[in-house]
């Protein structure tokens, strides 16, 4: 099967066309055939070597959506033809014809999601709507989203106003337009951020969800009575610094089938604004590795 990857760690030198056999799937794995498949930021960072030893040559993909053609043992609830989209199995994997998909992260796709909106989800959305249950806010409390520009940024904007909430978000001047379209109140970043959130929030922060780190996060974090409301998903040192914590994932059937019927019902937009094709995945990293996407990125397969 044609797949792509990378042969060694390192730039985007060693990405390349693969000529894989096709996986078989083990206990709790599904094998589909794959119609779409999300793009993000932690592929390139696999790529790069940033989560430690995987085996070579690797395919990139960690989350899809597409048709079961095998099942494993201990995949109860899936069937061979199922329409499905799910996580896969060490974050590898998903950008080829075929992939597998954890049965425990996967569910099915209901019929007026698109493979493409679907195979967005498990990722970004999925990290937002965990953040925002992790926080667990009351309807009426306010929310800011640092890096509300981004991919879980934009989800987290619609979730959290869906719940009741009202969202301020930090994001570049060109994101603003994005940000206000998703009922958010957009600031700049940089010096003086705090006093613009304040400005922007003059009943005060009830929470942070920080999707960016460092410095912009130790900025933001001023305008947080209670620190023990800040989370990150991207900074867990210095969030525990500053007396926060990171988001714990709920990788699991439960979360995704709510996601998919959120996008079915109109509630929420998975922010779709760029697919392509397998020949084209390169670029399509690269778009992403850029860091200017104003929407979720997707490779369509099948």
């Amino acid at each position: 099967m044609r797949a792509y990857g990378f042969t060694a760690f390192g730039g985007p030198e060693n990405e390349t066309m693969l000529d894989l056999p096709v996986p078989s799937p083990g206990p709790g794995e599904l094998l589909v055939r794959v119609r779409a498949a999300g793009v993000n930021p932690g592929d390139w960072k696999l790529r790069d070597g940033g989560y430690g030893n995987t085996a070579l040559p690797a395919v990139l993909g960690r989350e899809v959506a597409g048709t079961v053609v095998a099942a494993g043992p201990g995949c109860g609830g899936f069937a061979v033809g199922d329409e499905v989209f799910g996580g896969t199995p060490g974050m590898v994997g998903g950008w080829a014809e075929q992939a597998l998909v954890l049965a425990s992260f996967a569910a099915h796709r209901p019929e007026g999601v698109s493979p493409a909106d679907a195979a967005g989800l498990p990722v970004a959305a999925g990290t937002a709507y965990d953040a925002l249950n992790g926080l667990d806010l009351a309807p009426g409390s306010t929310l800011l989203v640092n890096g509300a520009g981004g991919g879980v940024g934009v989800v987290t904007l619609q979730l959290a106003r869906a719940r009741g909430l009202v969202v301020v978000g930090t994001a570049s001047k060109g994101k603003h337009d994005l940000v206000a379209s998703y009922g958010a109140t957009p600031v700049e970043y940089g010096d003086g951020v705090a006093e613009r959130i304040r400005a922007a929030a003059p009943q005060g922060v009830d929470a942070v969800f920080d999707t960016v780190g460092g410095d912009a996060l130790r900025a933001v974090a001023e305008v947080l009575a209670d620190r023990s409301r800040l989370a990150t998903i991207a900074d867990r040192a210095l969030a525990a610094e500053l007396g926060g914590k990171g988001v714990e994932r709920d990788r699991s059937t439960g979360v995704l089938a709510a996601l998919a019927q959120l996008v079915a019902d109109g509630a929420l937009d998975p922010n779709v604004t760029d697919t392509r094709p397998l020949d084209e995945a390169g670029a399509a990293l690269a778009t992403v590795e850029a860091g200017h996407t104003r929407g979720k990125v997707v490779i369509e397969v099948g």
